[in-house]
C-alpha cells in the first residue's frame, strides 16, 4: 500500500496525473483504491491535493514535498 500511495504521489508532482481510472490502470489498483488514498494523503498526510474537473488532473495546491521514503540520520 504504502508503495503505491508513493507512486502516486510521485505522479501528482510530476503533473502525470489523469482521469481516475487511468491512474488506477497505471499503478494496477482500482479506481476506488485511488479515491482512498488520495484521502489518506489529504487527512494523514495532510497535504493540500485538489482536483481539476476541467483538465481531470489531481494536483498539489501549494509547493512542498511529501516522501514516505526513509531517510538516514547523518
Amino acid at each position: 500500500m504504502i508503495v503505491k500511495i508513493q507512486k502516486l504521489i510521485e505522479c501528482i508532482h510530476a503533473g502525470n496525473t489523469v482521469a481516475p481510472k487511468t491512474i488506477a490502470e497505471k499503478l494496477g489498483i482500482s479506481e476506488r483504491m485511488i479515491y482512498k488514498y488520495i484521502d489518506i494523503i489529504k487527512a494523514d498526510f495532510k497535504a493540500p491535493v485538489k482536483y481539476n474537473r476541467s483538465t481531470k488532473t489531481y494536483y498539489f495546491e501549494s509547493k512542498g514535498k511529501l516522501d514516505l521514503r526513509w531517510q538516514k540520520d547523518n
